[in-house]
């Protein structure tokens, strides 16, 4: 990762981490999640039924753009966007960098009903998985240039047995080593974690290293209707977009119309 944004992410993500466990210690998270009767909408399969594929990011600020939607209502937007047709709901619940709250992540979830709901941070620590079936998630992402393969395939085994889904992100070839047979869905980010550059190409020119029985998810710098189009026929079936709804004075209503463009 060299001397990268990613590592500074994960240096400030481990002493906020070690500051909820003295919250709330992994015991007594675990002893609240067995009260917990909530069963999962399946993301994969969502995806998989799904006509768009799009996954509608609540997303406030970025570390590249600065804020983006800063007094963004996080229940409304999520509604907005079942309403106009995601396939899905994605919510950041970063606060250092990414502008996101965990209360974000509750009112985004008290007001979807019927799509999956993806936790996306920067998870390192078995804490946050067990974390993420407290506060609600259907699915939670793992970030292959954080975590080891070993520690992706111990990830994906807990989450697993909290009843959740992987979304499993790469950048590069050398992490494909990371895709355990068990992985849900494979996402391939666009944007480089390092320099936070945009190759939209980048997806597709990864994605013949996959293998073909892993739905694939491009993610980040998707703001033409086009591009998803171009890489549907390559065999993509999830499209993760935040930014360009987030920045629009409607972000439902910029979602309507973006899906109407490529159905």
């Amino acid at each position: 990762m060299n001397n990268s944004i990613l590592n500074e992410i994960c240096m400030v993500k481990r002493l906020e981490i070690s500051k909820q466990k003295e919250t709330m210690p992994l015991n007594g998270l675990k002893e609240s999640i067995k009260r917990e009767s909530r069963k999962k909408i399946s993301f994969k399969q969502a995806l998989a039924d799904s006509k768009t594929g799009i996954i509608a990011e609540f997303k406030r600020r970025s570390p590249s753009k600065g804020w983006i939607n800063r007094k963004a209502d996080a229940g409304k937007i999520a509604s907005d966007y079942e309403a106009a047709g995601a396939a899905a709901v994605s919510c950041l619940t970063d606060g250092s960098f990414f502008g996101g709250y965990f209360e974000d992540f509750s009112r985004v979830r008290a007001n979807i009903k019927n799509i999956p709901l993806l936790r996306k941070d920067f998870i390192i620590d078995e804490y946050q998985i067990y974390h993420s079936k407290a506060i609600g998630a259907d699915v939670i992402l793992l970030i292959a240039a954080c975590i080891s393969p070993a520690e992706t395939a111990n990830f994906i085994e807990i989450a697993h047995g909290l009843d959740m889904e992987v979304l499993l992100e790469i950048h590069r070839e050398e992490e494909l080593s990371h895709i355990h047979p068990d992985t849900d869905t494979v996402g391939i980010n666009n944007r480089s974690l390092n320099t936070f550059k945009t190759d939209i190409n980048h997806a597709e020119k990864l994605s013949s290293s996959i293998p073909g029985n892993y739905l694939k998810i491009s993610e980040s710098g998707l703001s033409n209707p086009e591009t998803v189009i171009k890489l549907r026929k390559t065999g993509f079936q999830g499209f993760l977009i935040g930014e360009n709804f987030m920045k629009t004075a409607s972000p439902g209503d910029t979602l309507r119309e973006f899906i109407k463009k490529i159905i």
